[in-house]
């Protein structure tokens, strides 16, 4: 066996001090162009499956290197190997790497989970698997609810004309809003629940602006499912799956594979230890190794001891998981600059969004937080987005809870819920609309999906915001 040069023993060991001394960048200091590689990413996303569908199927994950390398090798030339490395690891270690360990157990043993049985969408139905997904979504996380119920509900509608609103739907309400009560349900929640926010506060603070937006999607829904229904010619008279299936579940192994995954999660959040790992100044608690660890053998343990059969019936495939993992690496990657911009607050290329969010006395506007933190939820990742404001806001978790909860309010929701307004809002968006179009569903395209999103999503804002923050 091989063993490690000496020589390069000595630069490794050399590199990770340097590594590890390497200052954050100032945002303040970063002019805007810093920014193309990310607008690219998105832009891609948007237009290439248009225009370029065949060559975008194939090459996205070379598009999306392509992007993060346009941002990488200036970003190390003209800031140094020390501080370009530092940033990378800290992408990686401290985000991407927990991030797709997470949605891979959740996509793994959710999609280990078959439900047998020939459900017929009907406009009840439809709503009912709506809204059980929705309460699934702060339990078992979006991904994991959108995973567990995307398969049926598409098998339950593959006898109808038209699909396309049923999924739309179920990513507005399962994949996003649903999720919105529990730090188990979101990323952006999950990290405030890490930096001090106690584990029912989302429950106590946000459930009336969740019923709201819930119920009125849920209505909304029926409503147009039901006009679609009686549509004549809507309803095919044979239907492509059979009812020769008892209903039920197969794989119920993974459901309480599914319990280890959220507590592993939970314990992440409530265990407190001193053990730290600096990886070149990235600090890499026991915890979150711990967790990750678990989460791997979890993921493992589903493929092993879920029936292959299962598998078969569910048409499990890793093609929707490896479009999420590739196109958010290069997204975590060249949205390091965008981030720091942010954080250099009003000092920064985008001081104006840190000064909209301030009211002339210096207190916060709750009403421009929510508005705030969605939009740029809607594009960048929802789950840095909230850090930079509840940052913004001061940071101090009891204060927030407090005298400031309606800005966490806010802050909070506005991660959450407007994460539905594009495909990159939140991953299992993307998750979704991959399995459907695997199901023959011709969902639309990354601005036909922003049609959907603001012709019923933003009216929907603007009556919450105000009810709920003027």
């Amino acid at each position: 066996m091989k063993t490690l040069s000496p020589r390069l023993v000595v630069l490794v060991a050399g590199l990770l001090p340097v590594l590890a001394r390497a200052a954050d960048m100032d945002g303040a200091q970063l002019s805007v162009l810093w920014s193309v590689p990310f607008a690219g990413i998105l832009l891609s996303i948007a237009i290439m499956p248009l225009v370029a569908p065949f060559f975008w199927h194939h090459h996205f994950g070379k598009v999306s290197a392509a992007w993060a390398l346009a941002f990488l090798i200036p970003f190390a030339i003209g800031f140094g190997p020390g501080v370009a490395g530092a940033s990378i690891v800290h992408a990686l270690l401290a985000e991407y790497i927990p991030f797709i360990i997470l949605l891979t157990a959740l996509f793994t043993v959710a999609g280990g989970i078959y439900i047998r049985g020939n459900l017929h969408g009907s406009p009840g139905l439809n709503t009912g698997i709506l809204a059980v997904g929705a309460v699934l979504a702060s339990l078992m996380g979006t991904t994991g609810a959108s995973m567990l119920l995307i398969r049926p509900l598409i098998r339950a509608n593959d006898n109808r004309k038209h699909v396309v609103h049923v999924v739309v739907f179920f990513i507005f309400i399962v994949s996003n809003a649903g999720g919105s009560l529990t730090p188990l349900g979101d990323p952006p929640l999950f990290l405030g629940f890490l930096k001090g926010v106690d584990f029912s506060w989302t429950l106590m603070n946000i459930l009336p602006e969740t019923a709201f937006l819930l119920v009125a999607l849920l209505a909304i829904f029926y409503a147009l499912d039901r006009w679609f229904y009686h549509r004549r010619y809507e309803v095919q008279p044979q239907d492509p799956t059979p009812d020769d299936q008892q209903f039920g579940f197969d794989g119920g192994i993974n459901f309480l594979l599914l319990l280890g995954v959220v507590g592993l999660v939970l314990l992440s959040g409530l265990w407190k230890s001193g053990v730290v790992f600096n990886i070149a100044g990235t600090e890499v608690g026991l915890p979150g190794i711990v967790r990750d660890i678990g989460l791997i053998i979890i993921t493992v343990a589903s493929l092993q001891l879920t029936p292959s059969g299962v598998h078969a019936d569910n048409q499990f495939a890793w093609g929707p998981m490896q479009e999420v993992a590739k196109l958010f690496a290069g997204i975590f990657l060249t949205i390091i600059p965008v981030i720091a911009m942010l954080k250099a607050g009003v000092d920064g290329p985008f001081g104006a969004i840190v000064k909209a969010v301030t009211n002339p006395d210096g207190s916060p506007n709750p009403a421009m937080y929510f508005w705030a933190t969605g939009v740029l939820s809607s594009f960048l990742d929802n789950a840095p987005t909230y850090l930079v404001f509840f940052n913004t806001a001061g940071g101090d978790p009891a204060v927030l809870m407090t005298t400031l909860a309606p800005t966490l309010v806010a802050i909070s929701t506005g991660a959450v819920f407007m994460g539905a307004n594009s495909y990159i809002g939140n991953a299992p968006n993307l998750m979704v609309k991959a399995i459907a179009e695997d199901r023959g569903v011709k969902m639309p395209s990354f601005f036909g999906y922003m049609v959907w999103s603001v012709g019923i999503l933003v009216p929907l804002f603007a009556v919450m915001t105000w009810l709920f923050f003027v």
